[in-house]
């Protein structure tokens, strides 16, 4: 059976599986990031409602599994992710201080919704772990 969540006027259930990558796919720096750019990401989820159902931090991307309440589009809440991120990773992590230019993520993202399939897509984030196991991926969750 669903699990439906619920605001003062809809009930709803709207999960999606997004993957997106550091600018120019660069995999020293981020790799050096990785652990910190966790809590990065669950804290901003957290800020606007947004359920981190599973994610992993790869050697070269990162996938999760979001749940986005109604209210928002995907592309706002993902948007708002990215951008949020990136400031808080030169800030914090990079000690970088400036106006203008502070990307870290590549342009664009993979979206598509869950479905029936949210067991199987769950799992097929879960075992990104076993397919780079030499990269020591890294658990949002």
């Amino acid at each position: 059976m669903h699990e439906w969540q619920s605001l003062s006027h809809v009930r709803w259930e709207c999960k999606y599986h997004v993957v997106f990558i550091p600018k120019y796919r660069r995999k020293v720096p981020y790799g050096k990031l990785r652990r910190r750019i966790g809590p990065i990401l669950r804290e901003l989820c957290r800020q606007k409602s947004v359920e981190l159902l599973e994610g992993h931090l790869m050697s070269d991307h990162v996938h999760m599994c979001l749940s986005i309440p109604p209210k928002y589009s995907v592309a706002h809440t993902i948007g708002f992710l990215k951008g949020k991120s990136a400031v808080r990773i030169h800030r914090d992590l990079l000690h970088e201080c400036r106006m203008t230019g502070l990307s870290f993520w590549a342009t664009g993202y993979s979206v598509s919704t869950v479905g029936l399939d949210e067991h199987r897509i769950r799992r097929y984030i879960r075992e990104q772990e076993k397919l780079e196991s030499d990269q020591g991926e890294l658990d949002l969750k």
